[in-house]
């Protein structure tokens, strides 16, 4: 194999090993996909463009609890402390959405009246 050719593989070879280091970096604790991780995002609200208040949960079992935390640029304050609550579950099937078709076809009958007056 030539030194041309050669050097080409191994470029080929370690533009193709990024994206897959990146991948099981992602998947690795190290890269944050801890699965018993002791903290995670309840609820954020955002207050401004650069300020919010983050609620999360830490802790495992019964020794969880919720920190209020107020986030700016240069700082991270505990607002409040409680106990974990359920979160309650979302509407599980949301209203379905009503067809341009069927809108139509219920102005389609007034505006026949209109006209033929």
């Amino acid at each position: 194999m030539t030194p041309s050719l050669s050097s080409f593989f191994w470029f080929i070879a370690l533009i193709a090993m990024i994206p897959a280091a990146l991948w099981l970096l992602k998947r690795t604790p190290l890269g944050g996909a801890a699965t018993g991780s002791a903290m995670k995002s309840v609820a954020v609200l955002p207050l401004s463009a650069s300020q919010r208040i983050v609620t999360v949960e830490v802790g495992h079992g019964e020794n969880r609890r919720w920190l209020v935390l107020g986030v700016s640029p240069n700082s991270i304050q505990t607002l409040h402390l409680m106990d974990a609550q359920e979160i309650p579950a979302a509407n599980p099937m949301p209203p379905p959405p009503v067809a341009f078709a069927q809108l139509l076809s219920r102005l389609r009958p007034a505006n026949r009246d209109q006209h033929d007056r």
